[in-house]
């Protein structure tokens, strides 16, 4: 009856509080172990379940225990929480953790390799440049307002802006040295942000699964490498709905008494994925709108009825299920399927057209073929 079963560990920089069970659920095992400790306890241990908290270092230490035999659950906080005693202790942490372990039909992360590590750094170590950037050049744009010269938005109107500096002789000495040392660090940021997108379109490149994502309309270099990062275990999702919902890309459930409200997106999982998604389904929306490229029937039917932002979040749920189809098979994305299959759950009824609002049914008609003069005519539908 003393044998252990499970184990909670509830991490930190140097202590660890661990929490084991025996199959009757009693508790047989309360210890606090130091950093150096850690790996001659658990060597010394037959292979059972250990349960960390996915946060800093749990990867680490998920591979060190499966290394040594152990079978590694890591834990999403949130499903920990609700298990923790009033006093907030490591212990209790612990204690929380090992009897969230046995709930059935609790998720649990995938321990990430090394290699995915590294390569999640890569997108970290963009995402930390990209808003240095976005920093410098707001920087840059205030002062150079309190002189009055002002630049259209985008990175790319601050070089024009900094040359305009240069040559203004109406500047004192110090604001243009202090600019031009401004223009030095854009430089900089210029050449490290395009070192480190190389970087990544070299291992976009080298990953087949990668490659074969960025079939999909409204997924890039950056959306697909960022899906093979993040998405160790596809298969870990029963459905596609499951993998949107994850991202976050499903609306609130507010549901009682057999009424049914939906809210916004939960804006659950991974805010770089989903807003990586978000912007691409923008794209493809904003050209489906010019009557530029071969949108499907689904988005036009839907960019007839909706408000183009609320359009593309619907795609990028849409893009979500389809690349998770295709993670999970192993299937290469069919364009000519996509335009001409409308799935009898993803299509929506038109409404009751109403006279002076609605485009002419002509427009409906045109399908994949729909042109900007369509569009346009149909555009109260798209702000309604």
């Amino acid at each position: 009856m003393n044998k252990l079963i499970r184990i909670g560990i509830d991490t930190s920089k140097s202590v660890f509080a661990l929490h084991g069970v025996n199959a009757a659920g009693e508790p047989v095992l309360r210890r606090k172990l130091r950093r150096s400790q850690m790996l001659d306890f658990f060597v010394k241990l037959e292979p059972t379940v250990v349960g960390l908290e996915a946060c800093g270092s749990s990867h680490h230490w998920g591979r060190q225990l499966m290394a040594l035999g152990h079978d590694v659950r890591l834990l999403p906080p949130q499903h920990v929480k609700v298990f923790v005693k009033r006093n907030k202790n490591d212990a209790n942490d612990a204690a929380a953790i090992c009897e969230a372990m046995m709930r059935p039909g609790l998720r649990f992360v995938p321990v990430k390799s090394t290699e995915q590590q590294a390569a999640l750094m890569l997108v970290g170590r963009r995402d930390e440049l990209i808003r240095r950037r976005t920093q410098l050049t707001n920087t840059i744009r205030g002062y150079a307002a309190e002189f009055g010269l002002v630049a259209a938005k985008g990175p790319d109107k601050i070089e024009p802006l900094l040359a305009r500096i240069a040559a203004s002789e109406e500047l004192p000495m110090v604001a243009k040295e202090l600019f031009a040392e401004y223009a030095g660090d854009c430089a900089r940021l210029a050449g490290q942000i395009a070192a480190i997108d190389a970087k990544l379109k070299t291992w976009h490149k080298g990953n087949e699964l990668s490659r074969r994502l960025m079939k999909v309309p409204g997924i890039g270099p950056v959306t697909a490498s960022l899906l093979v990062m993040k998405v160790s275990d596809p298969a870990a999702f029963r459905s596609g709905r499951d993998f949107a919902a994850w991202i976050g890309l499903t609306p609130k459930d507010h549901s009682t008494a057999g009424k049914t409200r939906h809210g916004v997106i939960t804006r659950a999982g991974d805010e770089a994925l989903r807003s990586s998604l978000v912007v691409g389904a923008t794209a493809v929306v904003q050209q489906a709108r010019n009557g530029r490229g071969r949108p499907s029937p689904w988005l036009i039917e839907l960019l007839r009825r909706k408000p183009p932002k609320l359009a593309a979040v619907a795609l990028a749920n849409k893009t979500a299920r389809v690349a998770w189809k295709l993670m999970v098979s192993g299937e290469c994305y069919d364009a000519r399927r996509a335009e001409r299959f409308v799935s009898p759950k993803d299509s929506i009824a038109p409404r009751a057209p109403r006279q002076g609002r609605f485009a002419p049914p002509a427009a409906v008609a045109q399908g994949p073929a729909l042109t900007r003069r369509a569009l346009s005519a149909s555009k109260p539908l798209a702000i309604g």
